[in-house]
């Protein structure tokens, strides 16, 4: 079984927008013979991308897994979308993948969503590999983006492989293969097979000196991770093939180095070294180390499941397809054994649930049905009924709690109305199991009365909107989008709060005196700590007043009811006596709390965005013109290929219909992107649109 186990590789394909995700994942398909068409994206064939929304758009929204074998192991593969909009299938991909092959643009190299996913695998401790997409690409650079993988990411990159020549067929010099560094031959790819068939030649002698000075460094890099190497070096002798591969592969394991190889996906040119790589380098379920949890049999104390069959079940939820015959929820296995017909605990809920049928899954369909999944697996169950994404599932004779996935804030919202009492009771049900599939997705009522369905971005309300319309077919009201903003306060304040009530025939008292002040760490909401003398409010009622606090945290601020957000709650005190009890401390709480939101001066917080917008020179001065007037700072611009790449941080309430309106200033010719960068006190005109 240990070694079924070392088979595996749980492998996400992870990127910026447009880098070739899911071309790159066609020809894994293809080549492992898992398929035997390779699908387009223009055409809207590709295997992972099937949702309406994604072949009418050419991107992908949603998660998908495949399965294949290459070689001696079993590939599970996730492609994941790479719009900032979506990124938190980025996230919970990552958080149960054990490695991740990262694709880039040979011409627009690391790019914004780039940097935000390299963060994401480094946050989850994913060892990687690159490879370099589209080097047929006009103004295709090797070296550049070799370079700024380096610079910008903070990475080690070493290059086993490099390409013969760049750029489409028409330049002096194009890409037309890629020369292997570490056994020294040139790798052809025929076009006649759509790249199926790979061709090992000699290295052109034009191509010898370059070749050789790149192996050199790939080596000299290699050197400080093996003492092997180094003394071989030493003693000026040949270091054989498997050494290199030995200590690429651990070197890649401990997240020192990541192996980059380049190609052009399209074309079919580079993909098979890429699968071999994701073979030799990336871990398998047993290379990674042991989960830990709480444990529910000792709280308060961490308990570790190693990827052993034999250890208890402890498995993850990572993504739930909702379904009117049932729900299929995805779930990674990090240890033991997982039957149909089971029951397994969801222990954060301390509830039971039924394992009705195992699924092996290929794309977001069921593909075969299983008896049993092992430590390692990604399979899809059907029979959950209380079990939601970042849950925790176990062998109820052993719970663990292991630690769940955070999602980003959303920062815009919509209202919408249903025509007729009717269609509010089929909306009501719709979003919630919208939500079930969307974590990110918030739903909340407004003060108005009005549903407010708050996301990510301007393209995931379109996309929840489209669904609404076109999946659902409600007849429903849709609104403006707008900002979320945030609440916090301008200054720290010291506050009491009191209970004098006469309540069901009985006196209560209580005082509580609290500090509440801005935090300079971008927290979500408030943080509370406790302070409080044991001889001012006994110690029983101390978790309470803890409890209540983060509860009033949790809600919105005194002015427009907006999240609040960058606080600091600290209890310091009060008074008891004997009629004092938790209603009365209750009370004197929400009572100080509020008193410390309107005397510490409320300010309204709005979301800032980071644009990374990339430009023809000749539009550069009407684009940052135009971003000026949208309140924009310009953080940096500097040149790459034929373009000028411009960073900007901008307000969200200023950058609605930015895409077309770029597209308008550059005939088409500029590309953006934006993600969310922080919160910061909004000017006083747009305050005054909320009384502040």
């Amino acid at each position: 079984m240990p070694s079924d186990i070392a088979a595996i590789r749980n492998l996400g394909i992870i990127a910026h927008i447009d880098a070739g995700k899911t071309t790159v994942t066609e020809r894994m398909l293809y080549y492992s013979g898992a398929k035997h068409r390779v699908g387009q994206v223009d055409k809207g064939t590709t295997e992972t991308d099937n949702d309406p929304e994604e072949q009418d758009r050419g991107i992908t929204i949603y998660s998908a897994c495949v399965a294949f074998d290459w070689g001696d192991v079993k590939v599970n593969l996730l492609d994941t979308p790479g719009h900032v909009d979506f990124t938190a299938e980025v996230e919970r991909c990552l958080r149960v993948l054990d490695g991740a092959a990262v694709i880039f643009s040979a011409r627009e190299g690391v790019e914004a969503q780039s940097e935000t996913v390299w963060r994401q695998a480094d946050r989850y401790q994913v060892p990687r590999v690159a490879f370099i997409n589209k080097m047929d690409r006009e103004g295709a650079d090797f070296e550049s983006v070799f370079s700024e993988i380096s610079s910008r990411l903070n990475a080690n990159p070493i290059a086993i492989q490099i390409p013969v020549g760049e750029g489409p067929s028409h330049v002096n010099n194009p890409f037309r293969g890629v020369i292997d560094l570490i056994n020294m031959k040139l790798l052809k790819f025929d076009p006649t097979s759509q790249g199926a068939d790979v061709v090992t030649e000699e290295i052109p002698e034009e191509n010898q000196d370059t070749a050789l000075l790149w192996r050199e460094a790939m080596l000299e890099a290699l050197y400080g991770f093996s003492d092997e190497m180094m003394e071989l070096a030493m003693e000026h002798k040949e270091v054989p093939v498997d050494l290199i591969h030995k200590v690429l592969r651990d070197a890649t394991l401990a997240m020192q180095i990541q192996p980059v190889l380049c190609g052009s996906a399209l074309h079919g040119i580079g993909v098979q070294p890429l699968l071999d790589a994701v073979q030799a380098y990336l871990p398998s379920p047993l290379d990674m180390p042991p989960v830990s949890g709480e444990s529910l049999k000792k709280p308060g104390s961490q308990e570790v499941r190693k990827p052993d069959p034999q250890d208890p079940f402890c498995g993850i939820v990572f993504k739930v397809l909702p379904a009117k015959t049932g729900d299929m929820t995805w779930v990674r296995l990090y240890s033991g054994q997982l039957k149909a017909n089971t029951r397994v605990l969801n222990p954060g809920k301390d509830k039971k649930d039924n394992v009705s049928q195992l699924w092996q899954i290929h794309a977001t369909k069921k593909e075969c049905q299983l008896d049993v999944a092992t430590t390692g697996d990604i399979v899809g169950i059907i029979g959950l009924r209380h079990s939601v994404t970042g849950d925790t599932l176990t062998d109820p004779k052993a719970p663990l709690l292991l630690e769940s996935i955070e999602f980003p804030e959303t920062v815009i919202s919509m209202a919408i109305e249903p025509e007729s009492t009717a269609e509010r009771d089929k909306l009501e049900n719709t979003l919630e199991m919208l939500q079930r599939q969307d974590p990110t997705v918030q739903v909340k009522q407004s003060d108005a009365g009005q549903t407010l369905i708050s996301g990510m971005g301007e393209l995931h309300l379109e996309i929840i909107k489209n669904r609404l319309l076109r999946d659902f077919m409600l007849k429903v009201k849709f609104h403006k989008p707008q900002v979320s903003y945030r609440e916090t306060i301008a200054s720290a304040v010291e506050v009491t709060g009191e209970c004098h009530r006469q309540m069901g025939g009985q006196q209560l008292f209580a005082k509580v005196k609290i500090r509440l002040e801005p935090s300079d760490r971008d927290d979500r909401s408030v943080v509370v700590l406790n302070k409080c003398p044991i001889d001012q409010i006994p110690g029983e009622f101390h978790s309470l007043l803890v409890e209540e606090l983060t509860t009033c945290g949790q809600g919105g601020g005194t002015i427009a009811g907006f999240p609040l957000m960058k606080l600091k709650a600290t209890i310091l005190g009060g008074a008891a006596d004997e009629s004092s009890d938790e209603v009365a401390f209750r009370i004197a709480l929400n009572d100080a709390f509020e008193k410390a939101l309107r005397e510490g001066g409320p300010v309204l917080l709005e979301p800032i965005m980071k644009l990374d917008i990339s430009t023809p020179e000749d539009y550069l001065g009407e684009i940052v013109s135009d971003l000026q007037q949208r309140r924009a700072i310009i953080a940096k611009t500097e040149n790459r290929a034929s373009d000028v790449v411009v960073e900007a941080h901008a307000p969200l309430k200023e950058l609605f219909g930015y895409s077309s309106a770029i597209r308008s200033l550059s005939q088409g010719r500029a590309g953006s992107s934006m993600a969310p960068l922080n919160y910061a006190a909004a000017p006083p005109e747009v305050a005054r649109e909320f009384e502040f």
